[in-house]
């Protein structure tokens, strides 16, 4: 939990109609120890209920714009940026991007310089964006050149699951170096997916990873979750990513 909040706790779904962020609000606020009293819980969702007003202001400024906000999470060095620097010139949508880290502008900067309109937003303190966050960068990124915006959160597979940012769907990255563990110790995070990408999956042959293993871990957290396997250095991996959010792009159209 950051200073600034209480980013390991979701509020519960009947107050909103996102259902991607929110369902593990019960199971964190029964189990948590540290959330043991009613002020405290009470601080809380007070937050995360204007975190969710702001998100749904948000949600209704792309829907005006016609884009399609899509919230990457994962862990740091998960491939986030690098996944987005290999759709640039080969997606046949165009789109900006929302940067969100502590420090540094190092991936916006990235971005910029491959010609992808990205603003940065430094958190601090903060291991997560939240609505709040996005908006501040909505009014530096303009939406109507744009079919789709992605809002590349901060590297992190715990809080960024709590808040939601405004988006239409999430994708969760998780790479091959990161070990078999993380979607059975970060349930939470991969509960929320709408698409899971094993990433870097080069490195196969390199790590003791049972790729299969862990998608069946995957669903057995979210049966419907759609997973695909990326590699940057394999265009038709890419191109499968894209094909996805072009189809998503165009449900909503």
């Amino acid at each position: 939990m950051c200073k600034d909040c209480g980013c390991s706790i979701t509020v519960d779904d009947n107050h909103h109609d996102h259902s991607h962020t929110h369902h593990a609000a019960h199971e964190t606020l029964h189990h948590n120890p540290q959330l043991n009293d009613a002020k405290t819980i009470a601080v809380i969702k007070k937050i995360l209920d204007k975190n969710d007003h702001e998100a749904h202001h948000n949600r209704e400024h792309f829907n005006e714009h016609g884009v399609l906000a899509i919230n990457l999470m994962s862990s740091p060095g998960s491939g986030k940026t690098a996944l987005l620097e290999a759709m640039a010139g080969i997606s046949p949508f165009k789109f900006g991007v929302i940067e969100g880290d502590l420090e540094t502008s190092r991936d916006a900067d990235r971005l910029k310089a491959i010609g992808i309109d990205a603003v940065q937003i430094q958190t601090g303190s903060a291991c997560h964006l939240d609505a709040f966050m996005v908006h501040k960068g909505l009014h530096d990124l303009p939406l109507a050149p744009l079919d789709v915006c992605f809002i590349e959160n901060v590297g992190n597979l715990v809080c960024p699951a709590s808040y939601d940012v405004g988006s239409h769907l999430n994708i969760v990255l998780v790479s091959i170096p990161e070990g078999e563990d993380k979607i059975a110790k970060y349930p939470v995070m991969f509960r929320q997916a709408d698409l899971i990408l094993f990433t870097k999956t080069d490195l196969l042959p390199y790590f003791k990873y049972d790729i299969q293993r862990e998608k069946f871990e995957a669903r057995k957290i979210k049966p419907n979750v759609d997973v695909l396997e990326v590699n940057i250095n394999d265009e038709t991996s890419i191109q499968r990513v894209i094909e996805w959010i072009e189809f998503k792009r165009k449900m909503r159209a």
